[in-house]
């Protein structure tokens, strides 16, 4: 054995020791780390010959990047929808980092960790209040989640036209309507090579980002009968709108259709008694995408898709490893090598059984009527401030707004960029109805009234000095 290698296997206490004491120091200054760092220019870096041990290597790190790391996980990271990281999560992803199983197969000889992935998978449709005729799987964001949908959706749209596009390509083109689609679901299209361009455009509602009804049946009646694929929204990243799922599954009685939601964090509207009517009737789609790393606060890299098990067959034939006979008959033994894109992956279900387990659906209650609660009196801040206004209600937990005036619109990003050099906050650029916009996502578990109050602070401070 290599001897640095040696000497750190026989240190490995106290190099995990070393390694949670950074981890703790950065939770504990979470609140003053800065939301945005200061970037260096990292020069090009040239690998050693001999290793200089993890604790040198954890010495190094700290030197160069330790003041970099920002607090994208912290209570006033307002933007991309990010959410934390609850103290159970990193418990298991901790774990999962140490176990390292590569998680496929339910049975056999080797890694079991399936088995908690498809338990996990019970308990998200627990919490979301969906049936169990669905199938889910874990994946690293909502775009392989959109991906995998679709891709499912592609098998099945190709079978009906009479061929297996999994095993021939794509040979006609596939009808795909959607009226806000998020840009994850535009390049799953371009990676499924059903063309990002090729999606047709359903109308909104008026001043809404949600479709509108009648457009939709119009661009329904003009494919005379030929089956499509539709992408709804459950939570548009804007404004937070929703498609009328109920609607939808009226439509779904009289067409033939895949009906695939992305609810990446509009998902956990279900968590709220007050919000949940927002989803009705979502639990008749064929497909959905959900975000883990977003409103379920699990560390990043977290995401999980679900699909109606009556297309298992499609689901197999999309991703299954057919040229690896010692992996058997995809039909005989549930292996997720024959579900889902990745072969190799990590045990991403133990931070979401951790969490779920460890503070329940009154725990996810409270994180998600806190987070809208937030965001409705961050709205109203912004309405009473002359300084401002909203571009759009605030439905959820997202705010929507930009500097008063139609002479302050080139001032918008000038000001978004002082605000966010500021540390204290970050929120990110958006343009809505045409207009330069400032959008703050309100998901962390660990924001607060006080923290609402640093912000609308810092906001004035920016302001003033403008």
């Amino acid at each position: 054995m290599n001897s640095t290698l040696q000497h750190d296997l026989i240190q490995i206490e106290e190099l995990l020791n070393l390694t949670q004491q950074e981890a703790l120091a950065f939770l504990a200054k979470i609140n003053e780390i800065p939301t945005t760092p200061v970037f260096e220019n990292c020069e090009k870096a040239k690998l050693n010959t001999e290793g200089i041990s993890g604790k040198e290597a954890l010495n190094l790190f700290k030197e160069r990047f330790g003041n970099m790391i920002n607090s994208s996980t912290g209570p006033r990271y307002l933007g991309y929808v990010t959410g934390g990281a609850t103290p159970a999560s990193i418990m298991g992803d901790w774990l999962a980092t140490v176990y390292d199983q590569n998680t496929q197969a339910v049975k056999g000889q080797g890694d079991l960790s399936a088995n908690i992935e498809l338990e996990t998978i019970q308990l998200l449709l627990d919490l979301f209040n969906l049936p169990s005729n669905f199938l889910g799987g874990f994946v690293t964001g909502a775009t392989m989640s959109n991906f995998t949908c679709l891709a499912v959706a592609r098998q099945w749209i190709g079978k009906l036209k009479g061929y297996d596009i999994a095993k021939e390509g794509v040979q006609s083109a596939i009808n795909i309507l959607s009226a806000t689609p998020h840009s994850s679901s535009l390049k799953s299209l371009s990676m499924l090579g059903l063309g990002s361009k090729s999606l047709i455009k359903v109308k909104t509602k008026t001043n809404r980002e949600a479709l509108d009804p009648k457009s939709l049946q119009e661009e329904i009646d003009q494919l005379n009968g030929e089956p499509f694929i539709l992408i709804s929204s459950a939570g548009t990243v804007n404004t937070v709108d929703f498609d009328d799922f109920i609607f939808i599954n009226e439509l779904k009685k009289k067409y033939n259709f895949w009906w695939h939601i992305d609810a990446a964090f509009g998902a956990f509207a279900a968590c709220s008694p007050r919000h949940k009517d927002v989803l009705n009737g979502w639990e008749h789609a064929d497909s959905i995408t959900i975000d883990g790393h977003k409103w379920l606060n699990v560390p990043y890299e977290n995401a999980f898709f679900f699909v109606d098990k009556k297309y298992k067959l499609e689901q197999i034939e999309t991703f299954q490893n057919s040229n690896a006979p010692y992996l058997g008959d995809p039909l005989e033994a549930f292996n997720y090598l024959n579900f889902l894109p990745e072969n190799s992956r990590r045990l991403k279900a133990l931070p979401v059984w951790f969490t779920l387990k460890a503070y329940g659906k009154i725990g996810y209650q409270d994180i998600v009527e806190n987070s809208i609660q937030l965001a409705a009196d961050f709205g109203k801040f912004i309405e009473k401030n002359q300084n401002f206004e909203l571009l759009a209600p605030v439905r959820l937990n997202t705010v929507c707004f930009t500097l008063s005036g139609e002479v302050n619109q080139e001032k918008v990003g000038d000001f978004l960029q002082k605000l966010n050099a500021t540390g204290k906050v970050f929120m990110t650029p958006t343009v809505y109805n045409n207009k330069k916009g400032i959008r703050a996502a309100f998901v962390n578990w660990l924001t607060t009234e006080n923290d609402l109050v640093i912000i609308q602070n810092i906001m004035g401070e920016v302001l003033n000095k403008s």
